[in-house]
């Protein structure tokens, strides 16, 4: 592909050193999000980035603070989260290692929607919001994927704004279950969802209690349509899941 024309002077230089280094390795080249792009000229935009380390439970980044970068999940895992009046965590999402998040922001100007907190030590890459714009300007396919991405948010918004409004919180219980199941690989109707879910996780994202989760994985795992590993959580039937939940939902 050819070399970007609006990616800033800085990056158009530090890709020249990078060319130079053919066996220099990119963080960002290992992103899905980059596929399109040279790999040198993404060496190169990778020296304008900086990396930090964070802890397991430290926050990274705060709701409403200014910061307008793309943060790039190099090693680890970490949870955007909102907090209630009273205190009470609520979870949007857990993201891994290759996953990415601050977009929002970069694109509207405005303060963060959310914050978001390392579950285990994390190894983040900060992407400038400047070259983060440059490079939707100049490859569209990158564009279309941050794109899909939001689309996809607002779809699960719309799902679990619907779920809160109209399930019960049992039945909101399976429905989430069921989101995550599909979210890992299915092999012949069976999902393995790792780590395994805390009952306060799965509470957080459902507004409900840890006693009603533990109620719910009970009675599923009763039926045999989900069972608790050592390691894992296995939805051993998520057809009979799915129905479960479409049958409430109408």
């Amino acid at each position: 592909m050819l070399e970007s024309k609006a990616v800033s002077k800085l990056a158009r230089m530090n890709s020249e050193t990078a060319a130079a280094n053919p066996a220099q390795r990119s963080i960002l080249s290992d992103t899905d999000l980059f596929k399109s792009i040279d790999h040198n000229i993404l060496c190169g935009i990778e020296q304008s980035c900086w990396y930090r380390r964070f802890s397991a439970q430290e926050q990274i980044i705060d709701k409403d603070s200014a910061a307008s970068d793309v943060f790039f999940i190099v090693r680890g895992r970490a949870r955007v989260v909102n907090y209630s009046v009273s205190g009470r965590e609520i979870t949007f999402a857990d993201l891994a290692e290759g996953d990415y998040f601050g977009e929002l922001s970069v694109i509207d100007g405005l303060p963060r929607s959310a914050g978001v907190m390392a579950v285990e030590d994390c190894l983040i890459l900060s992407l400038p919001r400047r070259l983060f714009l440059a490079i939707l300007a100049d490859y569209p396919e990158t564009a279309l994927k941050v794109m899909q991405r939001l689309a996809k948010m607002v779809r699960n918004a719309n799902e679990r704004i619907m779920d809160l409004s109209t399930l019960a919180a049992h039945n909101r219980v399976q429905a989430e279950l069921l989101r995550q199941a599909q979210s890992h690989e299915t092999i012949r109707n069976a999902a393995v969802i790792q780590p395994i879910p805390v009952h306060s996780d799965i509470a957080s994202r459902v507004s409900t209690t840890r006693e009603t989760v533990a109620r719910v994985l009970n009675d599923l795992a009763r039926k045999g349509i989900v069972e608790r590993t050592r390691t894992a959580l296995l939805i051993r039937n998520v057809h009979l899941l799915h129905t479960m939940v479409q049958e409430v939902r109408g």
